[in-house]
């Protein structure tokens, strides 16, 4: 297939690169020194989303937020100025359930299709086409896509309408949010007490304290490497939609309330480029 590709991250390069391996076609947007690899493999470099759209039967979306999806999608020479009949737009993003609803009802009013379908599994997910992805779209357009789906991820599930896998997105980073908080201060009672941070996580990786977080995040901890991975700063925006999303519908997050403001220091120190594990340093280095 023509895909074009806007966002290329931390995640969004190499699921670009997965892309192209699997023998699409791809043009990207906003190439700089460090994507040669992308363009010595097959890709075309293009001016802007419109340029995208133009060369493009699926445009695929990796942004950090939601100003940016709106601005790469309607604003000036964005997707919808390009946009050819029956062409789909795949955000990939994690952004705000209510905007996503939004901009897919001006890419259907375009002649296009649009899937929310944002991401869980950081930058080694995104390398090995290992990512969890939540799907928002009408069955049909979904079963269409599941291909290019299952060429970034393993644990695909599609949540319901536009919208829903935003809203599943916000689940995960609360549940995530809440974990690496844990792990975090539990490897730090750890060190306090004298006892080797990591061999408390492999005694505790055989138990209920199990999870994803203590394996990968936890030995991020004992090791002290904070190179993301995923970034504080994008983590606490999606904390952010989280609460919005908590006062709309009524629903009170005390645990969230507290990891916000933890990740809110550490952007007080200009962590927020480190991985969101960097929040150990917060309470096992208290003299940073």
């Amino acid at each position: 297939m023509r895909i074009g590709f806007i966002g290329l991250g931390v995640m969004g390069a190499p699921m670009a690169l997965n892309l192209l391996k699997a023998g699409h076609t791809l043009t990207v947007h906003r190439v700089r020194e460090r994507h040669q690899g992308l363009l010595e493999a097959g890709a075309v470099a293009a001016d802007s989303p419109q340029e995208v759209a133009e060369k493009s039967q699926v445009i695929v979306l990796m942004l950090p937020d939601t100003p940016d999806v709106e601005k790469a999608v309607i604003g000036a020479d964005g997707v919808l100025s390009g946009l050819q009949e029956g062409s789909l737009v795949i955000d990939m993003s994690s952004i705000s359930p209510v905007v996503t609803k939004d901009v897919a009802a001006s890419v259907r009013r375009a002649g296009g299709e649009y899937i929310d379908a944002p991401v869980s599994g950081g930058e080694a997910g995104a390398r090995e086409g290992a990512l969890t992805i939540f799907l928002g779209g009408s069955e049909a357009v979904v079963e269409e896509a599941m291909p290019l789906f299952q060429t970034l991820g393993k644990n695909i599930t599609h949540m319901g309408e536009v919208g829903a896998g935003q809203a599943t997105k916000v689940v995960n980073q609360i549940i995530v949010g809440l974990t690496i908080e844990a792990v975090a201060e539990g490897l730090s009672v750890a060190e306090a007490s004298g006892i080797d941070a990591g061999k408390a996580r492999e005694a505790l990786s055989g138990g209920f304290a199990s999870s994803r977080i203590l394996e990968m995040h936890g030995q991020r901890m004992v090791n002290r490497t904070f190179d993301p991975g995923f970034r504080i700063r994008l983590h606490r925006k999606d904390l952010g939609l989280a609460l919005a999303a908590a006062e709309h519908h009524g629903v009170e997050l005390p645990g969230i309330e507290v990891v916000a403001r933890q990740m809110d220091k550490a952007l007080a120190k200009d962590w927020g480029e480190l991985d969101h594990a960097a929040l150990f340093r917060l309470i096992a280095e208290r003299d940073v």
